[in-house]
């Protein structure tokens, strides 16, 4: 059966706008007919794969998503004295295997145009050993023979194997992604807000009054509630039958979580928040998230819930929405799982407990 770890995070973001709209505001949600602050899963999941966790301990497990293959393959031939025409006519056909190349404009360096590539490190590694082959005048294949010396179906890339890819040229080489992570929701009523800032001149000490500049920005603040859940099993499979790799991702992915945030407005608002809940849960029962516990917002029913404190209400809306689903479905009995509550903590659990219970649950310990 397959093997599932969730997570279910609790965080507090003072003012802040750390994933903007197309207007540059807070991206917002109705949820139980109620406006909520939101961030979008992709931020989410960029912020994870930049974090210290995934780049120090996965070190060399990294994919790179980027449209600028082709023109690194250039600089990498034209290093080895390949001439830059030449370096750009097999740059292009090498590039070509991750996607269709645009036409570039005059004085512009082409670059794969239909999609940002998720390339894995070997992957990158194989199409500068095609380049290189194919200016020393080797016969190289064709087409998907051409494709199946660079592509590869599972490559130790990690984040590859967690978030997936799409290939829009050969689908034969995507990947399905092993996490999937929810668009993250205040518990609680949220609003953007705006802000009209000035900014003045050094050097206009008394002959004019005013500022030398006005502007204004938008910002929110709230409880967020993130879900995220790993199909521990695919996750494997995606690292070619690597356990152990998988298991580090894990307990990367692990550490990330409650400590890493999508940076936007980053200067200005200085949001660095922690997690202040965070829940983990291992075993071969189908998932289920736990949003339901906030469709109707926690601010509405701090005396049903017997608090008087969103963050208090957040944790025992959270934990009574499991306790209903296992009486449910499961005759009361919930599966073995990890918490970290630093408010009102009578466990004294650990980020360090969470990390070791999710890595022996891929380890099958």
């Amino acid at each position: 059966m397959t093997t599932f770890v969730q997570f279910h995070l609790l965080t507090s973001y003072g003012p802040s706008n750390p994933n903007r709209d197309d207007q540059g505001r807070p991206k917002q949600a109705m949820v139980g007919g109620a406006p909520r602050l939101r961030m979008s899963s992709q931020s989410v999941k960029r912020a994870l794969r930049e974090s210290s966790f995934f780049s120090l301990e996965l070190e060399g497990h990294i994919g790179t998503r980027t449209k600028r293959l082709h023109e690194k393959l250039v600089s990498h031939l034209t290093a080895q004295g390949t001439d830059a025409t030449r370096a750009a006519e097999i740059a292009t056909e090498v590039a070509g295997i991750f996607g269709k190349i645009d036409t570039p404009r005059k004085g512009e360096v082409a670059r794969v145009a239909t999609t940002l590539a998720f390339i894995s490190p070997q992957e990158w590694r194989l199409a500068e050993e095609l380049a290189e082959q194919i200016a020393e005048g080797k016969e190289v294949p064709k087409d998907k023979e051409l494709k199946k010396l660079v592509l590869r179906r599972a490559d130790g890339a990690v984040d590859i194997a967690m978030f997936g890819r799409m290939l829009a040229e050969d689908a034969d080489f995507n990947r399905d992604a092993a996490v999937q992570v929810a668009h993250a929701i205040t518990t609680h009523t949220a609003q953007a807000e705006e802000d009209w800032y000035s900014a003045m001149d050094d050097l206009n000490k008394a002959e004019e009054t005013g500022a030398g500049h006005l502007g204004e920005t938008a910002f929110g603040s709230g409880i967020y509630y993130q879900y995220v859940c790993v199909n521990c099993d695919l996750l494997v499979e995606n690292l070619d039958g690597d356990r152990e790799l998988a298991a580090r991702g894990l307990e990367a992915l692990a550490r990330a979580l409650p400590q890493t945030a999508p940076a936007g407005k980053q200067n200005s608002f200085a949001h660095r928040p922690m997690a202040f809940f965070m829940r983990a849960e291992a075993g071969s029962r189908a998932p289920r998230d736990l949003s339901g516990a906030f469709f109707t917002p926690v601010d509405r029913k701090l005396r049903e819930l017997g608090v008087n404190d969103l963050q208090t209400a957040s944790v025992k809306a959270l934990e009574l929405t499991a306790a209903q689903i296992d009486r449910c479905y499961f005759d009361g009995q919930p599966e073995p799982s990890s918490s970290l509550c630093t408010l009102n903590d009578e466990n004294q659990t650990t980020l360090s407990d969470i990390v070791r219970f999710v890595g022996e649950a891929v380890r099958g310990r």
